[in-house]
């Protein structure tokens, strides 16, 4: 069974940084796409970023590019994101998705984000 386990989140000021971890177990990354996408009260998800295991290609959505980065650690079985320089609007709860399909990583993290989750996300919360 496939299990993600999102954590990391917090209150944090204008310009801070945060890391998200996106724990994994029932499979290995290999030929799967990791995703985060997040979603602010009273607003739809919005797919943040995603890479594929195989391949390290990545997608980040132009409101978070230049400020956060995705990352793979397979032996951990986990993936990041990092995230600075966040700004109010950064606030969502944030959730870890997977897919394995053979979609490009645009694609992928519009099906991820569609699909949404049942799953625990983590919260963050920027202050101005």
């Amino acid at each position: 069974e496939v299990q993600l386990q999102a954590s990391g989140g917090g209150l944090v000021q204008a310009g801070g940084s945060l890391r998200l971890s996106c724990v994994a177990s029932g499979f290995t990354f290999d030929d799967w796409t990791i995703g985060w996408f997040r979603q602010a009260t009273g607003k739809e998800r919005e797919g943040v970023a995603c890479i594929s295991a195989a391949y390290g290609h990545t997608y980040y959505a132009d409101s978070v590019k230049g400020r956060f980065t995705i990352s793979s650690d397979d032996a951990k079985n986990t993936v990041y994101l990092q995230m600075n320089n966040l700004k109010p609007e950064d606030t969502a709860t944030y959730y870890c998705s997977a897919l394995r399909a053979k979609l490009t990583t645009v694609q992928a993290m519009g099906v991820m984000t569609d699909l949404g989750s049942r799953r625990q996300g983590t919260l963050v919360t920027v202050s101005s």
